[in-house]
């Protein structure tokens, strides 16, 4: 029965979608890159509008047959890449009039259902957790890594206050056993004692797994970066985030490149007065009450955009330093 759980009927709903409509005005024409593909919700509605292009990608290879459906009706105006977002520089863009670049940051229900992906505690077998292109996965970390580097992990990336705890329960476990799903969840169970009945207790470990062997951090920063170079002026890089983590740092990275904390490389700092990007809001847009009526799975969503002022390449930025922490946890998958 739990096999039946995954299935082409499940409904799928791209979040904000009208938002990001709104946003992106695709209606003038021009092309866009959706950086995840998934169900293809923002591609379609984008290819509704005439004069319209999409070049998609995803590093989920099973998101071709979707792409292939869009490719069907759409013909050469829709690419399809089976690339990370952080190789959006690698794209070879020749002539083309990038209006909107768009990032969906959350999971789809068909992922988070497709019991081998393995990304949920609701999940059957070994621990899995691969996206796709990916080079260890969440078994190898549980079962390989020490314990101050689970417990790093759990901290930082899943905000998980119990992660000393539950990492050296890990250790000790797995002496006896491979660690699997099953086990995971029964470790963390036992292990919390203060019990959160909004969210499931294994929510912030298996989030901070996610991340972890997915390199979510360095694509998303890569991915901001990449983005702002290759867009074309007046265009849009959207981002919807559904975690703190992910909206820290997208909103670090707006407020800095619209706050004269960004600077071309090829124009010395003290003659450059204006700021290359501009954010028209500082708060989030976030769903309405009857979207998360529609769509539960989208409460947590929030809608950041910005906009580029001038056309140019290379620019510098100060992300990489602010978050380094982060991305040396996430190179602590160098070890397996």
């Amino acid at each position: 029965m739990e096999a039946t759980i995954v299935s082409e009927k499940i409904k799928h709903y791209p979040v904000l979608l009208k938002e990001i409509i709104s946003i992106i005005s695709p209606q003038y024409g021009g092309t866009f890159i959706d950086c995840t593909l998934g169900q293809g919700g923002y591609t379609k509605e984008i290819l509704k509008f005439n004069n319209t292009k999409v070049i998609a990608l995803d590093r989920d290879f099973e998101t071709k047959d979707i792409a292939d459906e869009i490719k069907e009706k759409f013909e050469e105006r829709f690419l399809y890449k089976n690339k990370k977002f952080s190789q959006l520089n690698n794209l070879k863009l020749k002539n083309e009039d990038i209006k909107g670049i768009i990032f969906d940051l959350g999971y789809s229900l068909t992922q988070m259902k497709d019991i081998k992906k393995g990304l949920s505690f609701d999940s059957i077998g070994e621990l899995n957790m691969k996206l796709g292109l990916n080079e260890f996965s969440a078994n190898d970390a549980v079962n390989k890594l020490n314990q101050k580097d689970l417990e790093k992990i759990f901290k930082y990336f899943g905000e998980e206050k119990e992660a000393k705890k539950i990492a050296n329960r890990i250790i000790i476990e797995r002496e006896k056993q491979n660690i699997d799903t099953k086990k995971l969840v029964e470790i963390i169970e036992l292990t919390k004692k203060r019990k959160n009945f909004k969210i499931h207790s294994a929510t912030k470990v298996f989030q901070a797994l996610r991340i972890f062997v997915n390199k979510e951090i360095s694509e998303l920063i890569f991915g901001l970066i990449n983005a702002s170079k290759i867009l074309k002026k007046d265009g849009i890089i959207a981002v919807v985030t559904f975690h703190s983590l992910e909206d820290k740092i997208v909103k670090y990275f707006f407020k800095s490149l619209s706050e004269k904390k960004s600077i071309s490389r090829y124009q010395p700092k003290i003659e450059q007065s204006e700021t290359l990007f501009s954010m028209k809001f500082k708060k989030p847009i976030v769903p309405s009450a009857k979207e998360v009526k529609e769509n539960i799975s989208s409460r947590s969503a929030k809608l950041r955009f910005l906009i580029k002022k001038k056309d140019f390449y290379d620019f510098e930025t100060d992300i990489l330093k602010k978050f380094d922490f982060l991305l040396d946890i996430e190179n602590l998958g160098n070890k397996l």
